[in-house]
């Protein structure tokens, strides 16, 4: 069976440089082209063994033609990765996507290109696989209790606040039951320390040096709460969720959000 071909777009970056090394160690995989907004004089990316170098540059299109990927795996800005999606679309190459920030409007239209390309897209605010199953208990404990805040913690230079993670979170728990959450009074006075409701779910952001990312669902009822807490160690804890994706991708047609449908939760 024929490896799955890759290529990396924004491989240089803090979490690229995990998805190279981790793809490199996938029998399965081949990583064989990489893109980054800027490249230096060099064109070529070595990998992690020593071994071989793959083409690298900052045009995109030039990369998956020349390359011939079967998925593009992009952890980059979203206003980096709406043109790479119509580019890898319109050449046939199947998407996977951790970028944070994209709207509605962009999924809907990574949705609508992939299926019109035939491709399959895989987009998840995270992919950790620990996270995946925080927002699932979440969503288990939303039925039942009728309060609840989410704190997320992140790395100071994080561009994005609330999280998609957080906002994803909220979503999802407000889906599934079936309506907003209760506020809890506010009083005659409001504040903007209170954070930001989403779904009748208010969540604070916090942005340290220090941290990396982390999230807690706070469920509240009479008498009792609840918590449901991820930490995320090190960058490392996303690889298995993007090799999975990565496997099951070229498998799809259309966009899949969220990692919690391949692992069928």
């Amino acid at each position: 069976m024929e490896p799955v071909r890759v290529v990396v777009h924004g491989a240089s970056g803090k979490v690229g440089q995990e998805v190279v090394r981790a793809l490199c160690r996938e029998t399965e995989i081949q990583v064989v082209g990489a893109v980054e907004q800027e490249v230096s004089d060099e064109f070529y990316l070595p990998l992690p063994d020593g071994c071989e170098a793959i083409p690298f540059s900052s045009n995109l299109e030039y990369i998956l033609t020349s390359c011939q990927p079967d998925v593009l795996v992009d952890f980059t800005v979203a206003q980096a990765t709406m043109p790479a999606v119509r580019i890898a679309t319109k050449q046939g190459v199947n998407l996977v996507i951790g970028t944070t920030g994209l709207t509605a409007d962009d999924l809907s239209e990574i949705d609508r290109l992939s299926k019109a390309h035939r491709v399959g897209a895989v987009v998840a605010p995270n992919f950790a696989l620990g996270a995946v199953l925080m927002m699932h208990l979440a969503k288990i404990a939303a039925k039942y209790l009728d309060y609840a805040e989410i704190i997320e913690l992140h790395h100071y230079l994080k561009a994005d606040a609330p999280s998609g993670t957080a906002l994803s979170t909220a979503r999802a728990m407000a889906a599934a039951r079936g309506k907003p959450f209760p506020r809890p009074p506010q009083g005659s006075k409001t504040s903007s320390s209170r954070g930001e409701p989403v779904e009748g779910i208010t969540i604070h952001s916090v942005r340290l040096p220090g941290l990396l990312a982390h999230q807690e669902v706070i469920l509240g009822g009479p008498g009792q709460t609840l918590s449901i807490r991820h930490d995320t160690i090190s960058r490392e804890c996303y690889m298995p969720g993007v090799i999975l994706a990565v496997r099951e991708v070229v498998k799809r047609q259309g966009l899949v959000y969220g990692l919690d449908t391949l692992l069928g939760l």
